[in-house]
């Protein structure tokens, strides 16, 4: 597993990727992968394989608790400290102070938000497709924390040449922030755009003084190889992106 590096002490970031082979679906080859999702069709057992095979790897960094969410899309933010929720909660964004509790967010095109102070004392992780980028999600999080995030890492996501949308979406974005006109591309009908999801997410963190972002440089439809992706196979898996302070660190 490798880690995002230049991060504050303390604080891991990391994304799942297929390439870590699992036992294949006979009835749906594209969920081969190491698919943490229950709600795609795969084998629940085989989930919670995977996701107890995703603890345990994280349990020497003294992580004792990972926290999921049912994702809807919206601009929903919650705090966990040290409770375990067994039923998990509706939302897209979630933030901690507690050491040893992961955050995890689940994406297959969508783009993964992970956030941080100085001090590596609160993180915090969100889900953002258009949807929750148009509407708050990352202006919803940084609220939800206590301290001032200094960074962000952006996870793997649908690369701009890949994610066309309508003019609806465009406007959805530039009614609110008209400077992100620069981060959509004519599409290939008059009512067609491409949209760079990178480039949205880096223009709302810097207008919340979040200017210090790592990754952003990845595609999930164009690399087939190391990641599921919505829009490449409609029926497919998803990979969890995590963030952690460790225990005793």
């Amino acid at each position: 597993m490798q880690f995002v590096s230049g991060l504050p002490q303390g604080v891991y970031v990391a994304q799942t990727r297929i390439a870590h082979a699992a036992v294949i679906p006979t009835d749906n080859p594209s969920l081969s992968g190491f698919n943490l999702a229950l709600h795609v069709g795969d084998d629940a057992k085989r989930v919670q394989q995977h996701r107890m095979q995703l603890l345990n790897q994280l349990h020497p960094f003294g992580v004792t608790k990972i926290t999921w969410m049912n994702q809807t899309h919206s601009t929903l933010c919650h705090r966990v400290e040290d409770e375990a929720t067994l039923v998990a909660q509706e939302g897209d964004a979630l933030v901690t102070n507690t050491q040893g509790h992961a955050l995890m967010m689940m994406t297959a095109d969508c783009l993964p938000v992970v956030l941080g102070n100085a001090a590596g004392t609160e993180v915090a992780n969100l889900h953002a497709g258009w949807k929750g980028l148009a509407h708050g999600i990352v202006e919803n999080t940084i609220a939800a924390m206590h301290t001032k995030p200094t960074w962000a890492w952006l996870g793997a996501a649908i690369s701009q040449a890949n994610f066309e949308i309508g003019a609806e979406v465009k406007a959805a974005f530039c009614d609110k922030y008209p400077a992100l006109e620069t981060a959509f591309m004519p599409g290939k009908q008059a009512d067609k755009f491409y949209a760079d999801l990178y480039a949205i997410a880096r223009y709302i963190l810097a207008k919340h003084g979040v200017t210090q972002v790592y990754g952003g440089d990845q595609c999930t439809y164009r690399q087939a190889d190391e990641y599921f992706s919505y829009r490449r196979e409609a029926k497919t898996g998803r990979m969890a992106t995590f963030v952690f302070m460790a225990k005793n660190c």
